[in-house]
């Protein structure tokens, strides 16, 4: 009879739901490729067009993941919601974002410089909905010279 799962090694077991993983992450680039080919449109030419659209931000988001640089995008993408907040909840989101991706032992670090970094920190003494928005826009530079021609690359079909 069969044992079931538990007769798998768990080093197998690991591997699958890493395959699993990779595998719905090719299932949205696919789709995504496949939407804009079949309605005729072009792939967008520039960061901005791809960023104001659901499926290209998660085809973004699979190719970020499969080079290891899927903060950046993270980061952007709470900014982006971050701004649209208000209030009392205002700081503590603020110190979230600081916390996870700009504080140097932050676990999704984004690559920014020093003098951002530094005035960032000073400005999470009283965040503002405008507080991240140089650090955003470096970031977001970042990714539309380095990140997104990889990806329009990745997207050509030989």
């Amino acid at each position: 009879m069969c044992k079931g799962l538990s007769a798998i090694p768990s080093s197998c077991l690991e591997k699958a739901k890493g395959m699993r993983v990779k595998l719905s992450h090719l299932a949205e680039k696919q789709e995504w490729v496949h939407k804009h080919r079949a309605n005729e449109e072009k792939l967008p030419q520039d960061l901005e067009s791809l960023l104001n659209s659901k499926l290209g931000v998660q085809a973004f988001r699979w190719f970020l993941r499969s080079e290891f640089s899927e903060e950046n995008l993270e980061f952007w993408l709470a900014c982006e919601q971050y701004k649209s907040s208000s209030g009392p909840k205002l700081a503590g989101k603020a110190q979230s974002i600081y916390n996870q991706f700009i504080n140097p032992d932050a676990p999704r670090e984004v690559n920014l410089d020093s003098e951002t970094r530094e005035g960032l920190t000073g400005l999470m003494q009283e965040p503002t909905a405008d507080t991240f928005d140089e650090a955003q826009h470096r970031i977001f530079s970042l990714m539309a010279k380095d990140s997104f021609p990889r990806f329009q690359r990745s997207l050509r079909v030989p």
